[in-house]
């Protein structure tokens, strides 16, 4: 893959190439930081989706991803040895999401699988307190989220390379599916839209260069278009106008990109209409299209379910994200059935609290990115589940927070040497006279 914004790295030099005079040198991110980041990424990735070239058996699966998990763990154990961390916001409310998670869990009105997703859960909020100590308001973790998923995308297009009937099945109306792991549309839409982004906004940015900008871009829009995945193109789109805009005034090359997306927008609504409105459909019937493909029934039914004050509260345990057998797809409504309205309200928090931030912070680029990926899963939230458990909106929340974290103080400098006191010269006639 190529280097996307690695030619201005954190503490590097300037736009004109002379080094910061008065700036402390800091000590760069352990490379086992990014292995670990790459862990957390394919724990999230799930076991379930379409059938792939190599039928792998779903318990194989489950063992990979949960073991990657505890080698997150160990490696950013390993890392920090001595468990130096940073003060979050964002990932004390999601030691606070445990509790719920656990008090409905303990029940074993789930199931076991409850407690044993608790555990999970545990293990990923415990991996990301090890990581903030790495968490410095730059660019580091956006360019280690780009490169795991564009692997995973390359791993998407491998597939699709190799076997393109079974990458775009007619059991989910063609639409690009993972043919070497078993990745859903939505989960190859979600991805490709995170990385385009983020890249977008680098290259704004003038933290990478076109060319790498380009082969980052180019085949996550194609895969994204292949998906036919619209929260994921609507969260891209919306996301980046919100980012962009924050960069308006003070970046020429944003208000240029803004001004030129505009323009294509405005054309592409008189020419390309009607093959926009048959993208967006699928196929489907207007009534379909509205009723977002049944989840509305699924929404009805899960608040119309008669509750116990318990259930209420704490609800009812660490699941699979589905009701009555069906997907809930909306995070607010998966964190109200699996964690209550304890759960919900801490989910709540934890969004408003990193969009505050965002708003507080000056205009940059590290800003920018983080309004784009809270914007993204905000919008995604609505059609989609995750907030409430370990998944990748989580992940892309935590780069968030990275972004907006302050930058750790440099230790207090180390007094100049003193000059040695020059030897007072006596003169011969005092030393005779003592």
């Amino acid at each position: 893959m190529a280097d996307v914004g690695g030619d201005t790295a954190h503490g590097g030099p300037d736009a004109t190439g002379a080094p910061p005079a008065a700036a402390p040198r800091r000590a760069g991110t352990p490379r086992t930081v990014g292995i670990v980041w790459g862990l957390l990424g394919l724990n999230t990735l799930g076991s379930a989706g379409a059938e792939t070239i190599v039928v792998l058996p779903r318990s194989l699966i489950q063992t990979v991803t949960m073991g990657a998990l505890a080698a997150a763990f160990a490696l950013a154990l390993a890392v920090n040895p001595r468990l130096r961390i940073r003060p979050s916001a964002f990932v004390l409310l999601l030691t606070l999401l445990l509790v719920p998670s656990v008090i409905s869990s303990v029940g074993l009105d789930a199931g076991f699988g409850a407690l044993f997703r608790c555990t999970r859960l545990a293990l990923f909020v415990g991996t990301l307190w090890l990581l903030t100590r790495w968490w410095d308001g730059g660019l580091g973790f956006v360019r280690s989220h780009i490169r795991m998923y564009y692997a995973v995308l390359g791993s998407v297009a491998a597939g699709l390379a190799v076997s393109p009937g079974t990458a775009m099945p007619d059991l989910y109306g063609g639409r690009l599916v993972g043919a070497l792991w078993p990745l859903t549309p939505p989960q190859i839409g979600q991805y490709a839209a995170v990385i385009t982004g983020l890249t977008v906004l680098l290259l704004l940015g003038r933290h990478t260069t076109g060319a790498s900008a380009a082969a980052v871009i180019v085949p996550a829009l194609v895969l994204l278009a292949l998906t036919h995945t619209r929260t994921a193109t609507v969260g891209l789109l919306a996301g980046l106008a919100l980012a962009i805009c924050s960069l308006v005034l003070t970046s020429a090359p944003a208000r240029r990109f803004f001004a030129w997306t505009v323009l294509c927008a405005a054309v592409a609504a008189v020419w390309f209409a009607p093959m926009v409105q048959a993208w967006f459909l699928r196929g489907q019937s207007r009534e379909n299209f509205s009723s977002l493909t049944g989840r509305a029934k699924v929404w009805d039914a899960l608040l119309a379910a008669p509750r116990t004050t318990s259930e209420r509260l704490f609800g009812t345990g660490l699941g699979d994200k589905s009701y009555d057998g069906l997907p809930i797809d909306n995070s607010w409504l998966a964190v109200y059935h699996e964690q209550g309205l304890t759960g919900a309200a801490i989910v709540a928090a934890l969004v408003a609290v990193l969009g505050g931030v965002a708003l507080l912070r000056p205009p940059s680029v590290p800003r920018a990115c983080a309004i784009f990926l809270i914007a993204y899963c905000a919008i995604s939230s609505y059609t989609e589940a995750g907030l409430g458990d370990a998944s990748p909106y989580l992940l892309h929340l935590a780069v968030a927070a990275s972004l907006l974290a302050a930058p750790a103080r440099a230790g207090p400098a180390a007094p100049a040497a003193a000059p040695a006191a020059s030897r007072r010269r006596v003169p011969r006639w005092a030393r005779e006279g003592r």
